[in-house]
């Protein structure tokens, strides 16, 4: 699931899809890298022992980590929050269980943890809490792609794209692959320039697929790069 979060997201406004400084390395194949933005905010002292949790958990000091975890949860640092949930969900704790893990997620969120809005869609989808659910997933994906996390943008792209967890609509799957593209998703930003070619869920229009694919091999998608060369010779062999 997701890594734990350092102090330092939870006082941070505005969401990202970067790995948050100091997090902690993912427990499975399925985990996210995540971003945050939360409405409460976190004072000094707070921060300070967020911190000194995160370092007794990298430490394995897990009994001191979940104590202080949950004694700020209790304050409703939301940070605290997820972090308490990740543990339940990574089975650290010794009564460890998904049932908690999503309730306590579901409190990060409401205080606007997008992280932890995330967290749920993702849990929802691989049965982290139960049964699978993907409505429900989708439904919390689509809270944190509005609230800015490009990773869930993706998600809900895919979603309408597939008809997997929202219907089939080609042109909300294109709105939402574009809002991940404009914000450095590279997948993203070949996927939507795919869409412009083939003219799926927007009008046809190789000046922009060019315009992403291009956009994509900037950062380094070799498959971009070539489609950019097709572009180009397919232009360079088009009258006029």
């Amino acid at each position: 699931m997701s890594p734990l979060l350092s102090p330092t997201v939870a006082a941070q406004a505005g969401a990202s899809v970067e790995a948050p400084p100091g997090a902690l390395p993912a427990a499975s194949a399925s985990a996210t890298r995540s971003g945050s933005t939360a409405a409460v905010r976190v004072t000094p002292a707070q921060q300070a022992r967020l911190d000194a949790a995160l370092r007794d958990h990298e430490a394995g000091r897990l009994a001191a980590a979940q104590r202080a975890f949950e004694a700020l949860a209790r304050e409703r640092v939301p940070a605290a929050l997820h972090n308490l949930a990740v543990m339940h969900l990574q089975g650290e704790l010794a009564d460890a269980d998904p049932a908690a893990a999503e309730r306590l997620l579901g409190q990060a969120a409401r205080l606007g943890f997008v992280t932890s809005m995330f967290t749920l869609g993702l849990g929802h989808e691989i049965g982290a809490f139960g049964r699978r659910d993907l409505v429900r997933a989708h439904d919390w994906y689509e809270r944190a792609a509005r609230a800015g996390s490009v990773e869930a943008q993706v998600a809900m792209g895919t979603a309408h794209f597939l008809g997997r967890g929202r219907p089939r609509d080609a042109a909300a799957a294109a709105a939402w692959y574009l809002a991940a593209a404009r914000a450095g998703d590279v997948g993203a930003m070949y996927l939507i320039a795919s869409m412009y070619e083939a003219g799926d869920g927007v009008d046809r229009d190789l000046r922009l697929a060019r315009y992403w694919y291009a956009a994509a091999a900037r950062e380094g998608d070799p498959a971009a790069a070539g489609k950019v060369q097709e572009l180009d010779a397919r232009a360079a062999t088009t009258p006029g």
